[in-house]
């Protein structure tokens, strides 16, 4: 149990310097012993088990921020913060939303099975409800039974909200029968991660503390989904405080393999998404919480570029990193849903205005896309140390080199290029631990972070702790060297409109997270063993959502990954 210690306002940058003169003094390294002595300064006391769960990381910080201070600095560098002088929500004004169509192409015909309707794509769906083929009720009571067979399997609904589901779904069929359709999404049943208010409904940020937490607010994203007419099915489960894929229920499960995790955070919307029980979901990442959900459960993700869409009603961790994107079966439903829900909003003052359309008229060949060669030619498979890890490997290695291949079969052009690599980058997920920590500053303070589900060494309650003892020098520091990283960054996609990178390759996933662009991350195979999915990464420049996509999409159609389906049964 953390206590307060009343009495105490001199803060946790004078604890971490105090640990750091003791450090020194005893050789460079932090014991136990030494934040006990440290702790009053930050008016934090910790027991025996959280020091002994801490000294790892701590010592590990230290090392960090050596590291950082290595780098030079001149004056005329600022943080990568925005300070914007006025106060207030921002008020939005003109804004060039783009264009979004649901595609017109040859009639749907109705699927003959459940199964085959409950893994149709957002766009198929539009065809067959707007044809009056299949009506909304129809389609949302499948959803739902859906969820309600296959949550006891993978542990994916914190909620269902089926009230609400079918009250939605009957106002679609009256407005799609009486010529008024509202586009692609009118009448599709959706998941929601519950990091994203909902009134009336729990939003539980996947964590015991918040388990009975209702919150007046309703979610930007949830708002226009509702006026693009998506039915909501169900709040999906988050790994406690966006991360993993272990919540207050359990552990939600890849659909794949349900006896594997589905990873995280955005644990539910990805496995649902799997498993055919909506048509799409939302998720949100800060560091891989799209990317690597998508890539165990084998779904299409979208994280746009920071600032694309608002977070009003959402959980936040990082406020300089988080983002929401939709998770779908197909690029083309993600760019469907992103359609409907970037934009300044009047209520997330980091918002940009910029244009976004689809379908795109852009020929991939014409696009100048690199791949990051040293990822590619890296063997990770050496460094495995079981043979059954050095396979899968090995495997992926090669599935990413065929869809090199691929792309270059399609006519696109592929420049090598290399990631900027001059400054510490790994080091700047300080900036993430810090954020977090100010975040949930109280649930650390009143000890209620012993109630969260995963109490080790890599996991929210201790990383939180480790949070009150970096100094805010040093949280600058990082940003100051983030705006460097950034510039470098901006130099490098100055001269492309996207490039590709194995999913986890190097700093990639840190490195974007803190610049802000945005990634499509998307199945390019599955392992021979167990039939697991793997995963390839696009990179787009900043707010180039649109040449992403299509060069995604092209990608997409020349395969047929996307549409292969879990064995649930």
């Amino acid at each position: 149990m953390v206590k307060v210690l009343s009495g105490s306002g001199v803060g946790a940058a004078v604890f971490h310097r105090a640990l750091f003169a003791l450090s020194e003094e005893k050789g460079g390294k932090v014991t136990a012993e030494m934040i006990r002595q440290a702790e009053w300064i930050s008016g934090l006391k910790f027991t025996d088990e959280d020091r002994a769960l801490m000294l790892e990381g701590v010592n590990e910080t230290q090392t960090e921020v050596a590291r950082l201070r290595a780098v030079p600095l001149d004056n005329a560098v600022s943080p990568a913060l925005r300070f914007d002088p006025a106060p207030g929500p921002q008020i939005p004004g003109a804004t060039d939303g783009g264009w979004v169509t649901e595609k017109k192409g040859a009639p749907v015909d109705r699927p003959r099975s459940d199964d085959d309707l409950a893994f149709a794509t957002v766009a198929e769906l539009a065809a067959l409800l707007q044809s009056r083929k299949i009506s909304s009720v129809e389609l949302t009571r499948l959803s739902l039974d859906r969820l309600r067979r296959f949550d006891p399997t993978l542990s994916c609904v914190v909620t269902l909200t089926e009230a609400t589901a079918l009250k939605q779904a009957e106002q679609a069929d009256r407005e799609i029968a009486a010529g008024r359709a509202r586009g692609a999404l009118h009448g599709v049943p959706w998941g929601v991660k519950d990091l994203l208010a909902v009134p009336g409904a729990p939003t539980t940020w996947g964590a015991t503390p918040y388990k009975d937490q209702v919150r007046p607010e309703k979610a930007t994203v949830v708002s226009r989904l509702e006026e693009a007419g998506a039915v909501l099915a169900a709040k999906l489960s988050v790994g406690a405080l966006a991360w993993g894929d272990v919540w207050f229920g359990g552990t939600t499960k890849n659909p794949w393999k349900p006896e594997q995790g589905s990873s995280g955070s955005s644990a539910g919307p990805a496995a649902a998404t799997a498993a055919g029980l909506v048509a799409f979901a939302i998720g949100t990442e800060t560091w891989g919480s799209i990317v690597s959900p998508c890539t165990r459960c084998g779904v299409t993700g979208l994280r746009p570029t920071f600032g694309r869409v608002s977070r009003h009603g959402a959980m936040a961790l990082s406020w300089s990193m988080d983002k929401i994107g939709p998770i779908a079966r197909s690029v083309e439903d993600c760019a469907l849903v992103f359609g409907a829900i970037h934009g300044p909003d009047g209520l997330d003052p980091t918002v940009a205005s910029r244009p976004f359309r689809w379908p795109s008229s852009i020929d991939p060949r014409k696009l100048r896309v690199g791949f990051v060669q040293k990822l590619f030619e890296e063997d990770r498979a050496a460094r495995a140390e079981k043979d059954e890890e050095r396979e899968r490997l090995r495997q992926w290695r090669e599935l990413d080199l065929r869809t090199l291949s691929t792309l270059r079969d399609l006519g696109v052009e592929m420049v090598p290029i290399a990631l900027p690599d001059s400054y510490p980058v790994a080091a700047l997920s300080l900036i993430l631990t810090v954020e977090a920590a100010t975040a949930f500053d109280e649930l650390t303070r009143t000890g209620r972070d012993d109630l969260l589900e995963r109490q080790v060494a890599d996991a929210w309650p201790n990383v939180l702790r480790q949070g009150q003892l970096v100094p805010a020098v040093e949280y600058l520091r990082a940003n100051r060297i983030r705006s460097l990283v950034m510039a470098e960054m901006d130099k490098l996609m100055s001269g492309l409109d996207a490039y590709v990178v194995p999913s986890f390759g190097g700093d990639n996933l840190l490195l974007t997270n803190l610049t802000g662009h945005p990634a499509v991350v998307l199945p390019n195979g599955f392992h021979s063993k167990d039939g697991t999915p793997t995963s390839i990464t696009f990179i787009g420049k900043l707010y180039g959502e649109t040449e992403l996509c299509a060069l995604a999409h092209a990608y997409q159609q020349a395969t047929d990954f996307h549409r292969r389906r879990p064995g649930l049964g």
